[in-house]
C-alpha cells in the first residue's frame, strides 16, 4: 500500500555546519571553561591566536592540533567565523570587543567585559550599530549547575517572589602565581568591577529588575601593603523595585580550604528560601554544587551535579537565530555597568599596613 505523507515530510534534512570560533585572549584560566563548553554544545574552535606565558603555553598545548592564527585581524577577516572567544587582560578586553563587533562577528569575553564606564559605552554604541551579540562569561551562574537548579526553582516559584538576596565570593590570591597585571588597579579594574561582577548579574538574574542602582560600596587593601593596587575586599548593596541584595567579595579563602573559594549565593523568597553552596559543602557531603530548598513544608538538600548547563547551546543558537535566550544584551550591559558604578563610587577602606 503506498502511504501518502504531508509534501513537508519530505522535505530534505539539512545539517548546518557547527558555529566555528576563534579565540583571542589568554590571560586568564577562564578561556579553558569558555571554551570546553562551546565545544561540548557542538562549536567548532576554528583558531587561536598564540601568546606567551605559562596559561597560553598550557592552553596551547591542549588544543595543539587546532589552525594558529598569526594576527588579529587574521581572526576577524575570516568570513567562516561567526563568533570570537577573548580572555585577555581586562582592560583591553572591551577595546577587543569593539573590534570583533565591528568585524561582523559575535563575541564572548570573560568577565569583566569592560574596566570604565568609557569602555562600556564605546561597547554600546558598536552593539547597536552592528547589532551584533556582546556576551559577557559569568561562569558563576552560566556553568555552576546548582546555579542553574536554582534558577529552574525561582521560574518555577518554589519561593516565591526573591525580595533579597546574599552573594559571597570568596577567592583563593596564590600571589606567587599571578601575573603583573593582576596587582595593577588599572589593568584588572578593581574587585567590584571584576569579582563582584558575578553577584550583581545573579541579582539581576534573581530578582528579575530590569533596573536597579547601586545604594553603597567599599573597597579596601587591609592585608596585602606589598602589592598597593591590589583590593582585597570589597561589598556592596543594591536595590531594585521590591528587592534588595548585598555583595562581598575577597582574596582571603585560607589555604586548609580543598578548593579555591567558599562560594554562596542565598535568596529569600516570599515562600521560602534557596541557598547554593557552589564549590564545597563545609559540612561534609562530597564534591561541588549543592543547593537547599526550604520552603512551607520541610527542609531539601539536592546534589545538583548531573543538572544540564544551558549557557553554552543556547548562546550558539542565539548566534545562528539572532535571538537573546542565553542572556538578554540588556541585561549584560546592566550587570556590567552596576559593577562599574560600584566600582566607581567606592568608599575606600584604610590601607593595609
Amino acid at each position: 500500500m503506498l502511504l501518502l505523507w504531508p509534501s513537508s515530510a519530505w522535505e530534505p534534512c539539512v545539517s548546518r555546519p557547527p558555529v566555528r570560533f576563534g579565540v583571542i585572549g589568554l590571560d586568564h584560566p577562564h578561556v579553558i571553561g569558555m571554551t570546553h563548553s562551546l565545544v561540548q554544545a557542538g562549536a567548532e574552535l576554528a583558531c587561536i591566536v598564540p601568546q606567551d606565558g605559562p596559561l597560553a603555553k598550557g592552553y596551547l598545548e591542549l588544543h595543539s592540533g587546532v589552525s594558529r592564527a598569526r594576527t588579529v585581524d587574521e581572526v576577524l577577516e575570516d568570513d567562516s567565523i561567526e563568533l570570537v572567544v577573548g580572555a585577555g587582560i581586562p582592560d583591553e578586553r572591551a577595546d577587543l570587543g569593539v573590534r570583533v563587533m565591528r568585524a561582523g562577528k559575535d563575541y564572548l569575553v570573560d568577565k569583566p567585559g569592560a574596566t570604565t564606564l568609557d569602555q562600556l559605552a564605546a561597547l554600546r554604541a558598536a552593539q547597536a550599530e552592528t547589532g551584533r551579540i556582546f556576551s559577557v562569561y559569568f561562569s558563576e551562574r552560566h556553568e555552576n549547575r546548582a546555579t542553574v537548579r536554582a534558577s529552574e526553582l525561582v521560574a518555577q516559584g518554589a519561593i516565591g517572589r526573591v525580595v533579597h538576596s546574599v552573594g559571597l565570593g570568596p577567592h583563593r590570591l596564590n600571589p606567587g602565581q599571578r601575573p603583573a597585571w593582576f596587582f595593577e588597579r588599572e589593568r584588572y579594574g578593581g574587585i567590584l568591577t571584576d569579582l563582584a561582577s558575578h553577584q550583581v548579574e545573579q541579582f539581576l538574574h534573581f530578582t528579575g529588575a530590569t533596573a536597579a542602582r547601586v545604594a553603597y560600596s567599599r573597597v579596601a587593601n587591609v592585608a596585602h601593603p606589598e602589592h598597593p593596587g591590589l583590593e582585597d575586599l570589597g561589598e556592596m548593596l543594591l536595590e531594585a523595585e521590591g528587592a534588595s541584595g548585598y555583595v562581598r567579595v575577597d582574596w582571603f579563602t585560607p589555604d586548609g580550604l580543598p578548593t579555591w573559594g567558599d562560594v554562596r549565593l542565598m535568596l529569600v523568597g516570599s515562600e521560602g528560601t534557596l541557598e547554593v553552596r557552589k564549590q564545597i559543602d563545609l559540612a561534609g557531603r562530597e564534591g561541588a554544587d549543592h543547593l537547599f530548598w526550604v520552603d512551607g513544608e520541610r527542609v531539601r538538600h539536592e546534589d545538583c551535579r548531573a543538572t544540564p548547563l544551558p549557557f553554552a547551546g543556547n548562546l550558539l543558537r542565539d548566534v545562528r537565530e539572532r535571538t537573546g535566550t542565553a542572556m538578554s544584551q540588556a541585561h549584560c550591559f546592566l550587570a556590567t555597568e552596576l559593577s562599574l558604578r560600584a566600582q566607581r563610587d567606592a568608599v575606600v577602606g584604610r590601607a593595609a599596613r
